[in-house]
């Protein structure tokens, strides 16, 4: 669950401000991604961990209200994951994660969702769950044919068994410096950088940019870099896993990469024009009129 405060500005150490507006929304990496694929037409199903409290309760209400499947979805003693997060004037966040009930993920279950029923077209994993549990399932779903898209976030070392079971990376430029391809905070990362980091994980890359749009590494070395319309960006929280979220249904809808990152671009751009996460996301009928010429 998220908890969102705005503010015109962030406080500074030490210091209390007054914020303008407070909203509470579902969020949560991999529950975002899997409703913007949702949105866009995709069956999609959720494999996680919820807490006995409240929000858990809400959280499998929302997954069924949006027709996702929560087959894999288990209930485990405490508080489910919680996000609280800071908004400034301009759309800049801040975000604590709190993982709650995800540290309880169950490789084996993992496993189990992945290789029963009909075989998936693509398997997204993130950080807010142990990599460990991720990589089994990536194992499970290369074994069945399936893409495997992994969003390192929150910033973190990557697994080197992540790694080797991850088709496609997704990191932003904070991710990517954990990676180790550049420092947090330079200008954005040069093509060397790019392409030194996909050598290293073994893996296609493709970064988000945030305004300036995303960078792709071809198969071939290339570095190619799309960008991204132009918008009056209220709230950034949940443009990343907009991004994630319509180029994995694209993806699996066997659409080629770079038609699938225009559909990201699109879809992520869209959402900032509003604020919140799964909130800020647009209808389905939005989505069809917006993409119609992708």
């Amino acid at each position: 669950m998220d908890l969102v405060a705005y503010a015109d500005r962030l406080p500074e150490a030490g210091e209390t401000v007054v914020g303008s507006s407070f909203q509470t929304g579902f969020g949560g990496k991999g529950a975002n991604q899997a409703v913007m694929a949702r949105l866009l037409g995709a069956d999609v199903s959720m494999v996680c961990c919820v807490g006995t409290d409240g929000y858990g309760t809400e959280t499998l209400a929302n997954f069924a209200d949006r027709g996702i499947d929560t087959t894999w979805a288990r209930r485990v003693p405490g508080a489910s994951g919680v996000a609280p997060i800071w908004v400034e004037s301009g759309g800049q966040n801040r975000i604590i994660i709190l993982p709650g009930a995800n540290l309880a993920m169950d490789p084996d279950v993992a496993v189990a969702a992945v290789s029963g029923g009909p075989a998936p077209g693509v398997v997204a994993g993130q950080f807010e769950i142990p990599q460990g549990v991720t990589a089994a399932a990536f194992g499970a779903a290369r074994r069945r044919g399936a893409i495997t898209v992994l969003n390192p976030a929150p910033a973190a070392a990557l697994d080197p068994a992540l790694a080797a079971a991850s088709d496609w990376l997704i990191p932003n430029e904070v991710e990517l410096a954990a990676l180790g391809g550049t420092d947090a905070g330079e200008d954005l990362p040069g093509d060397d950088v790019l392409r030194s980091v996909a050598d290293r994980v073994d893996c296609r890359l493709l970064v988000t940019l945030g305004e300036a749009g995303s960078a792709l590494v071809t198969t071939g070395g290339e570095v190619l870099r799309l960008p991204a319309p132009a918008v009056d960006a209220i709230d950034t929280t949940g443009a990343g896993d907009a991004f994630v979220g319509g180029f994995i249904w694209a993806l699996a809808g066997g659409r080629g990469e770079i038609d699938a990152i225009r559909v990201a671009t699109t879809v992520a751009a869209d959402s900032v024009t509003r604020p919140g996460t799964q909130l800020s996301f647009a209808t389905a009928e939005d989505y069809e009129r917006l993409l119609a010429d992708i």
